[in-house]
């Protein structure tokens, strides 16, 4: 492997790891792109399985199943919405209030991809909630908590209320004194698909 990937659990049914940040979930398109989580991960465990993803420069907490059977039960988790997760992210100013909510529908900005949009006629609805955790004169330190799972609704929910992600050199490129995206999945989540119980993991940012 080109990084080692730091693995939470382990068992036969599947697989938790703390993915870092800059690093794809699945492999893209062309040769530069194929180093990616899971085929770092099949160097180890042949028949790992992606259930979900992670944007590239977003870090942290990911399950990935060992089997078909495995991978079919989280499956149905996450597309019922069963499964519970919490994001850590610093964004540039301050938010209105220590708690709040956003809902707003996103879809593909396809003039402009892969960045997307709030969109009022074609978007798919999109709801997170926050809780300030602590500030800085520039910044805030969040937690999110995503109700959908939209691509880069954290990323454009956070864009919305004026306070973009620091280090996102996608939707704020004006901003790049930063090494990294500052987005981390802190907490998952789930019922193990074979045991039946449910299980909890969290790892904390680096920033």
């Amino acid at each position: 492997m080109n990084q080692q990937i730091d693995i939470l659990y382990a068992d036969d049914d599947l697989i938790v790891v703390n993915k870092p940040p800059q690093l794809l979930s699945v492999p893209g398109r062309g040769e530069h792109k194929q180093d990616c989580l899971v085929n770092r991960l099949q160097a180890d465990f042949s028949g790992v399985r992606i259930v979900h993803r992670l944007d590239c420069d977003t870090s942290g907490i990911m399950v990935l199943a060992m089997h078909a059977e495995s991978h079919r039960r989280l499956s149905k988790q996450f597309e019922q919405r069963l499964v519970d997760k919490t994001y850590l992210a610093r964004v540039e100013g301050h938010l209105p209030s220590a708690r709040g909510g956003i809902d707003l529908p996103l879809a593909l900005d396809w003039h402009n991809r892969p960045m997307h949009k709030v969109d009022f006629i074609y978007g798919k609805p999109a709801q997170t909630a926050w809780q300030v955790l602590s500030t800085t004169d520039t910044t805030t330190l969040v937690r999110l908590f995503p109700h959908t799972g939209r691509s880069h609704q954290l990323r454009v929910h956070m864009l919305s209320m004026e306070c973009p992600l620091v280090g996102d050199m996608l939707y704020h490129p004006r901003h790049h004194e930063y090494h990294r995206m500052c987005l981390h999945a802190e907490m998952l989540s789930f019922i193990h698909p074979h045991k039946g119980e449910r299980m909890k993991f969290m790892n904390d940012a680096d920033f």
